[in-house]
């Protein structure tokens, strides 16, 4: 199992951000740990909803260039808020953070609200599963 962590960000206390397993010479799975809308320093630079989803994919794309992956890799994404309504009230602009970060792949989604994340400031956090081909 390789651990992905990019240059310059803290390691994780008690995880990882991410890990990959190759299957056939080139081909890998790879698994992302929730990755909040904090930047690589663990520092939160804004608590909008929409700053922080934007932030948490950016971490996204940073982790899987890690395992040498792509935003079209992406198989599929779980994400956690803490705010339904704020989400739902800002659907259009979380639209466009996500085409501006990920583009136009649209893999199998899941949003789940929760009461709170292990980070008091965190409003959004998101899981990521994709899958790299040699082919």
């Amino acid at each position: 199992m390789e651990i992905l962590l990019p240059d310059g960000w803290k390691k994780g206390k008690g995880y990882a951000h991410g890990a990959a397993v190759t299957l056939q010479p080139g081909d890998k799975i790879v698994h992302l740990g929730g990755l909040i809308g904090w930047n690589g320093q663990e520092e939160f630079t804004s608590d909008d909803f929409i700053d922080q989803a934007r932030q948490a994919l950016e971490n996204t794309v940073a982790v899987l260039a890690e395992a040498g992956a792509a935003p079209a890799d992406i198989l599929s994404m779980t994400w956690y808020i803490t705010d339904k309504a704020a989400c739902l009230a800002r659907q259009r602009e979380l639209g466009d953070a996500y085409r501006a970060t990920i583009g136009a792949h649209y893999p199998a989604m899941a949003m789940v609200e929760v009461k709170s994340l292990m980070e008091d400031r965190a409003k959004v956090e998101i899981e990521t599963r994709a899958v790299v081909r040699s082919s």
